[in-house]
């Protein structure tokens, strides 16, 4: 793996005694990769993120991994909040939804594939705490997106993909389709139990529907409109199931 460097000047130490269990990729959502690369690299702009993988696969290291980047912002995950504190940063070069958002090319991806795998041999990260942009701060991000290939990730390792076989089939049942209060009762303690901040109050609000979107963009891909549709309800039972 060849990598670039081109420290960045946004970096601090990591606290005393974390240690680095997440993974969060983000895409980079400007016009270039230079344009990135230059508000990664600018000290006014104060964000950085460890890696950066261009369109070509080309990898650029800014911040060392022991280091504390500054990517996720405010942010949430299995209860914890100071994400840059224990995590790595890697964000894919893409201009994003405001930008042209545009499908992931094959070179990027294998880098991507590569970067996470190593990056998985050094730390001691769950396969749940690999995470996207999105899924940490739902109701602020969209990245990397629905175009990202999150399952071929899963496929080596790098990530969960819900395993429709392992859904809890009796409860489903029970509670039946559609968006009855029940089921968003049920969906949001799964939600919870794979790692999201949503309320558990069995209501539909704003967000609950964030974090229904974000889940889709990571686990359900080809339709984003935080709707409870039989679809996204069994995928989220399974990937909960999964996951204990």
């Amino acid at each position: 793996m060849n990598i670039v460097e081109r420290p960045s000047p946004n970096h601090e130490p990591r606290p005393a005694g974390v240690i680095v269990d997440m993974l969060v990729l983000h895409y980079t959502g400007m016009p270039t990769a230079a344009a990135a690369l230059e508000r990664l690299g600018d000290p006014a702009a104060k964000v950085s993120a460890h890696y950066l993988v261009d369109e070509d696969g080309t990898i650029v290291r800014l911040v060392d991994e022991d280091r504390r980047a500054w990517h996720a912002g405010v942010s949430w995950w299995r209860g914890v909040r100071n994400i840059n504190d224990r995590s790595i940063g890697v964000e894919i070069v893409n201009p994003g939804h405001e930008f042209g958002y545009r499908a992931f090319p094959e070179p990027q991806m294998a880098a991507v594939e590569t970067l996470c795998q190593a990056i998985l041999a050094r730390h001691a990260i769950p396969d749940r705490n690999v995470v996207g942009h999105s899924d940490i701060a739902p109701e602020r991000k969209e990245d990397p997106g629905e175009l990202f290939d999150w399952e071929r990730l899963a496929v080596v390792g790098i990530g969960v993909w819900p395993d429709a076989a392992r859904i809890d089939r009796a409860v489903f049942a029970t509670l039946g389709p559609g968006e009855g209060y029940p089921m968003i009762r049920a969906v949001q303690e799964r939600l919870a139990a794979i790692g999201y901040r949503v309320p558990q109050d069995g209501r539909p609000g704003a967000e609950t529907y964030a974090v229904i979107r974000a889940f889709q963009r990571h686990f359900r891909p080809h339709r984003v409109d935080g709707q409870l549709d039989p679809e996204t309800i069994t995928r989220v039972f399974a990937l909960a199931a999964r996951l204990g």
